[in-house]
């Protein structure tokens, strides 16, 4: 019920009320004197009628609906953008709307992650034999007994070292009997050799100097703890006969472990190695533990949808414990560009390898020795809150998301009555309760962040373009469009600019792709919105913020699966513009199909495409003078391109319509003033477009 009221409401404001009998009746007793007040108004009414369920049916009088049979409703014509949508402030009220204003301001994003404690694994030692034999002693007997460096682990009978310690004795003995004069080195060399031999078997130091003191051989050798820890796995039994490599213990050294965490696909965008992170577990309820991200698994889980996120932290006192689940939490916060900011390191340096290792200045790492670098090579933006500028950020319930684009409908602060306009733009990422804006507004202005559903649907009703129907479902008036000659040629460019881009998508070269879209934002800005009125106006405003978009996402892509889908949208604006504003390239006429060129020739046309544009950007700017100097340089340029490299078909195709440009380039040099100047200026705009789809461009 209450919404049957809201649409009754809401439509109220934006229909025109069918006049009733009795209003009919009180008309036509009037309509002798007020005749022609009346017609007048009916005529300022401009009301059409349309379905409520198929708004592409617009007739001039009350009906049906062809589609479905239902009553049509009338409609007023309306003024603005396109996308304006004007209510009462009754049923304004009843739709309930909130807005908010567009602001920078530093906003954080909070990252949920759940995983487990394990074991950190530059602190585990695996206890091998170094040499064959049988275990007769295991002094650590039990898993989970604490070690410590130097402690004794096992006790291993062996042949073999018994062997080497003969040979140790016997060269000291055959050294110390060895007369002064004569053989002495040799001597010397078997103690040597027969010393590496047993180190080699895993004695140390100071077993073989106690060997050497005893001068008597040992059938058993001591294996000990190389780190203090906890023995984790005991693998091997007493009386067991062990190989060399064979595993009888490991060893954990859990005064630091790993807290391995798992971060979604949505979430990667605002963690960054050094980060610090905050986590809890069940067995220490209300207390918070932290560490630092020290690592990023470069590949995503595909079943998932999830990446592991690693973490250093310090256990001195032996609370945690591996395989406990934990719970983290990573505040990040953002600055413009989608920058994390931690002010915390702003001037300092950092270790790649080991985020706790933070200094003033240059220096090499306490732990690893590697070079410290600065923080914003790790992507941070390690400034002070006050340097740092904030990003555009609006709340995320104002956009009605679409994929990377969003609809927002905008409030006119300055109108009588609530008016909204509604605007395709662009989001980054979300953070917390906020989106990041890429582009389409502007900081300052209120954007609906509740009710905005509602909007849309009356759009929708009126056959205006929206979230749901982008395309709107009514067609232009009949009124004659004003094109300029600005205009044409930036429309004109932009088709040529689409080729590029296709070529540059095919050679798979993304630099000439990003560089081309940042030439359609440079053509965009060519074309003055005070050339244009009336419908023509508001329909290139609408063309323009698509393509703008289109700009914004050209210009950032980052692999060739994004970069078709941006291209895609751009053909569908460009065309939706050229067809509306009369200029969409005509196929090759009979005899002016495309020609084989070489691409020294291309370069040569870019060149020839350059000194054109400047003619343009010459005029847009007013400025008769320049534009007049930038046509002689065209006319100069032109002179300069001969048929060299090219087939002689091609040479003679060239030949003729270089003739051609030149005069219509001539005639545009003897302009004595701006005006004449456009009106030379239009012909060549189409000549030299239809020359580059003939000939091509590098």
């Amino acid at each position: 019920m209450v919404l049957a009221v809201f649409l009754w409401e809401a439509a109220r404001s934006v229909w025109a009320p069918r006049p009733s009998a009795a209003a009919e009746t009180a008309t036509d007793a009037s309509a002798h004197d007020h005749a022609g007040t009346a017609d007048g108004n009916a005529e300022e009414e401009n009301v059409t009628w349309t379905c409520s369920m198929h708004p592409q049916i617009r007739s001039p009088k009350p009906g049906k609906c062809p589609i479905c049979a239902m009553d049509l409703i009338p409609v007023k014509a309306t003024t603005g953008a396109l996308r304006t949508v004007t209510i009462s402030p009754e049923a304004a009220k009843l739709m309930h709307l909130e807005t908010r204003p567009v602001e920078r301001r530093f906003v954080t994003a909070t990252i949920r992650m759940v995983g487990k404690v394990d074991y950190d694994e530059t602190r585990l030692a695996y206890i091998t034999a170094w040499i064959s034999g049988r275990l007769d002693r295991l002094f650590a007997d039990y898993t989970g007994v604490q070690v410590r460096p130097g402690d004794h682990l096992a006790l291993i009978y062996s042949e073999e070292l018994y062997a080497a310690q003969v040979e140790l004795i016997q060269a000291i003995r055959q050294r110390q009997n060895q007369p002064p004069q004569g053989g002495l080195i040799q001597s010397i060399d078997m103690v040597a050799a027969a010393r590496e031999k047993l180190r080699l078997l895993g004695l140390t130091p100071e077993q073989i100097a106690e060997i050497e003191k005893r001068m008597a051989p040992s059938d058993h050798v001591t294996i000990y703890s190389p780190i203090g820890g906890i023995v984790v796995e005991k693998l091997r039994q007493e009386g067991d006969r062990v190989r060399i490599g064979d595993r009888i213990y490991t060893v954990a050294d859990l005064t630091h472990v790993w807290v391995k965490l798992d971060a979604y696909e949505s979430d990667i965008e605002w963690l960054r190695y050094g980060q610090d992170v905050e986590f809890t577990t069940e067995a220490y309820p209300g207390e918070v533990f932290h560490g630092r991200i020290v690592f990023m698994d470069p590949v995503l889980d595909p079943t998932t949808r999830t990446i592991k996120v690693r973490v250093n932290v310090n256990n001195e006192d032996g609370r945690l414990k591996p395989e406990m689940f934990v719970r983290a939490v990573v505040h990040a916060k953002v600055a413009a560009g989608g920058k994390v900011l931690d002010a915390s390191l702003a001037g300092k340096w950092m270790c790649p390898m080991h985020p706790e290792v933070v200094r003033e200045a240059p220096a090499a790492c306490d732990i690893c020795g590697m070079p410290l670098v600065r923080p914003e090579s790790l992507g941070y933006a390690a400034m002070e809150l006050g340097e740092a500028p904030p990003p555009l950020v609006i709340p995320a319930t104002a956009p009605l998301l679409t994929g990377t684009r969003a609809i927002v409908y905008v409030q006119d602060p300055d109108a009588d009555v609530p008016t909204f306009e509604g605007r395709e733009i662009v989001l980054g990422p979300r953070a917390g309760d906020y989106y990041l804006v890429r582009s389409g507004l502007e900081e300052g202005e209120l954007v609906v962040t509740r009710g905005n559903f509602k909007l849309d649907s009356a759009l929708q009703i009126l056959a205006k373009p929206s979230m749901m129907t982008p395309e709107g479902g009514g067609v232009p008036s009949g009124e004659e469009r004003v094109v300029s000659s600005e205009l044409k040629g930036a429309l004109r460019h932009l088709w040529m600019l689409r080729d590029r881009l296709r070529r540059a998508l095919s050679d798979q070269d993304l630099d000439a792709y990003r560089q081309s879209f940042a030439e359609v934002s440079a053509t965009l800005d060519t074309v003055k919105a005070d050339s244009l009125v009336g419908e023509s106006k508001v329909y290139w405003d609408e063309f323009a913020m698509l393509l703008a978009n289109d700009v914004t996402e050209g210009t950032a892509v980052r692999d060739f699966r994004e970069a078709d889908r941006v291209l895609a949208a751009y053909a569908s604006h460009l065309m939706r513009a050229g067809t509306y504003f009369g200029v969409v390239p005509e196929p090759p006429k009979p005899g002016e199909t495309a020609v084989p060129t070489t691409s020294e020739f291309r370069s040569r046309m870019a060149v020839l495409w350059q000194a054109y544009s400047a003619v343009g950007e010459a005029l847009a700017a007013d400025d008769y003078q320049q534009a007049i100097a930038r046509a002689r340089e065209l006319e100069s340029t032109l002179q300069s391109i001969d048929a060299t490299g090219l087939s002689d078909l091609a040479a003679e195709a060239w030949t003729k319509e270089k003739d051609d440009f030149a005069k219509l380039v001539s005639l545009m040099t003897k302009a004595q003033d701006i005006t004449k100047l456009r009106e030379a200026f239009s012909p060549v705009s189409d000549e030299m477009y239809r020359m580059v789809r003939r000939f091509g461009v590098e």
